[in-house]
């Protein structure tokens, strides 16, 4: 087992991610051995160590959708306008945003797979993704989308239909209002995708995926708890994100959606949820009872409009909470240390009150708490047997003025972002050196998916000229329903 050194000024290490150092962290076989004192000398540079970040929920998307036209708008629009999005590449598209969300912090990421790429079953299209995550150097938890109601709205499809001409209307059948798979095929897909990577490289983790309430009818979430509690496999799905998500519930599900995915098992130590935006307290303390644990994705909610998450809400109840970047961070650049900053700003309480989000809570659910809905065992913290995955941070830089002596913490919590980070390990592997990606090429990559949407591009001609009378009509739905 090869064994590494490394030597720092600081580091925040142990479950309560209290400040140490200057130490050394000996890693070797994977996992940190020991985290002991030692000497700095002047020549050495001076470097703070944390554990790298765990994105909770994430889609893997290839570049911005805001390179698509998708920018700033509701939900409700934004998500069927990434029909517009050609198909490409699907290793060089994971391995594109694998690469980015290192650059940012991340060594683990929960992978929604809600927009296959589909120009190979889906069995190939995992077995290149996880491929890429190996190259890159990431583990990966990887849900299977699954969805068998509302393809285009929370309702009737006609509302939209008859705003549209004919040959809109044609467009828009053929785009979204295709016949979905019955439930048993869905279900034997999770478990064809599991069986095709489970000689690949590197940690993924396959999991149910309900794309949310809302595209999922009763039939299909039942057979997803039957199954996950007989398999033992995690689920992964959005919920309660946008208001008219909960409007939609509510009238669904009058005695309260959370309560009947509480009746049907749903509900478990297994289950990961993402967003919760509009979540109720009484369903923050069933999810909290259940065990299952909340993804938070504070900038992708800002950008899309769904509002802020009661996180302090969450945390009162008991529930077990986790930071995701849902692959739009505040500068959809997949800044992971930024999301930190911001998520905890956003959820400190006020003023000199209690309670909130502190920066040991923030760590641990941006580091820690998320681990566990990718089907990793412990970590996120600097600990001796605990997996090696940790930022070396540039505390020169971060200590800009250098004119008194200032806990590195408060540097952490008020200017870090990505061009800080020196080094990352995963599982101890070197992965990242000065921002490179050491397993792939990240901007090849990133030119060769430019390439290839551009040629794409042309074939979407069609969508994109009847795009705004369709998302019109979408708008004009909802705001007559909200």
């Amino acid at each position: 087992m090869d064994t590494t050194i490394i030597t720092v000024e600081a580091a925040l290490a142990g479950a309560d991610y209290s400040l140490t150092g200057p130490c050394e962290i000996l890693v070797s076989g994977g996992l940190i051995k020991a985290i002991r004192p030692a000497a700095m000398t002047t020549q050495a540079p001076r470097l703070l160590a944390i554990p790298a970040l765990a994105d909770a929920h994430n889609h893997a998307r290839p570049l911005s959708t805001t390179s698509f036209g998708c920018g700033n708008k509701p939900l409700e629009t934004w998500l069927p306008q990434l029909a517009v999005m050609p198909s490409v590449d699907p290793y060089t598209a994971a391995a594109a945003s694998f690469a980015r969300s290192l650059r940012g912090g991340v060594t683990s990421i929960m992978v929604h797979l809600t927009r296959a790429i589909g120009l190979t079953p889906l069995t190939e299209e995992a077995r290149e993704i996880a491929r890429a995550a190996h190259d890159v150097g990431v583990s990966i938890g990887f849900a299977i989308a699954m969805r068998d109601r509302n393809p285009l709205i929370y309702g009737d499809d006609a509302e939209i239909l008859n705003r549209l001409d004919l040959s809109e209307r044609d467009l828009v059948r053929q785009t979204w209002l295709r016949p979905l798979p019955p439930v048993s095929e869905q279900m034997a897909l999770v478990d064809a995708v599991a069986d095709a990577v489970s000689d690949m490289p590197g940690h993924i983790d396959v999991q149910y995926g309900p794309t949310g309430v809302q595209w999922c009818s009763g039939e299909l979430l039942q057979a997803i708890a039957r199954a996950s509690k007989q398999t033992g496999r995690r689920i992964h799905m959005h919920l309660l994100e946008t208001k008219p998500q909960r409007v939609w519930a509510d009238g669904a599900y009058p005695y309260g959606i959370v309560s009947f995915l509480d009746q049907i098992g749903l509900l478990s130590p297994r289950l990961t949820l993402a967003h919760c935006v509009w979540a109720r307290p009484e369903e923050l303390a069933l999810i909290a009872g259940a065990g299952a644990r909340i993804a938070v994705n504070a900038s992708s909610n800002l950008h899309l409009y769904s509002g802020i998450a009661p996180v302090p809400d969450m945390l009162s109840a008991g529930v077990s909470v986790a930071m995701g970047l849902d692959g739009c961070a505040l500068d959809e650049d997949d800044d992971a240390l930024r999301e930190m900053r911001l998520f905890h700003l956003l959820n400190h309480a006020a003023g000199f009150s209690d309670g909130g989000l502190t920066r040991q809570t923030a760590l641990h659910a941006a580091c820690a708490a998320g681990r566990a809905g990718l089907g990793l065992g412990p970590g996120g913290v600097l600990a001796a047997e605990l997996p090696a995955d940790i930022l070396l941070l540039d505390l020169a830089a971060l200590d800009r003025d250098a004119l008194m002596p200032v806990n590195p913490t408060d540097y952490l919590f008020a200017r870090a972002g990505q061009a800080h980070i020196v080094e990352a390990y995963s599982r101890g592997r070197k992965v990242l050196s000065n921002g490179t990606v050491l397993g792939v090429d990240l901007p090849a990559l990133e030119t060769s998916l430019r390439a290839a949407y551009r040629d794409g591009l042309p074939e979407k001609a069609p969508l994109v000229a009847a795009w705004p009378k369709i998302e019109a009509a979408i708008g004009s739905f909802y705001r007559g329903c909200c």
